[in-house]
């Protein structure tokens, strides 16, 4: 099923320009494979060469973090959007 995927500023080059995006899966893994299939320049940004998603990268499941979901095997429905948001640093 069809699900939004909100790109930060910082990806969207990655992704043609666009802020928002659009990746099938019943999973945020399955999206974000999706994702990188129609938009390969994202891999690198997302993923570790381990496959591990980035320290830097907290992914939203409309207004959840899904490190306290289930990862990247959350279920996804089409109302759903997925958000990806950098690390912010500071002091």
């Amino acid at each position: 099923m069809p699900v939004d995927v909100r790109l930060p500023t910082i990806l969207r080059p990655s992704a043609g320009g666009r802020g928002t995006v659009t990746a099938e899966g019943a999973t945020v893994g399955e999206v974000f494979e999706d994702l990188i299939r129609q938009h390969p320049a994202l891999r690198d940004q997302l993923f570790t060469p381990d496959g591990s998603v980035h320290r830097h990268l907290t992914i939203f499941l409309n207004d959840d973090d899904i490190r306290y979901l289930g990862k990247l095997d959350t279920k996804v429905g089409e109302t759903d959007t997925v958000t990806l948001m950098p690390a912010v640093a500071g002091g």
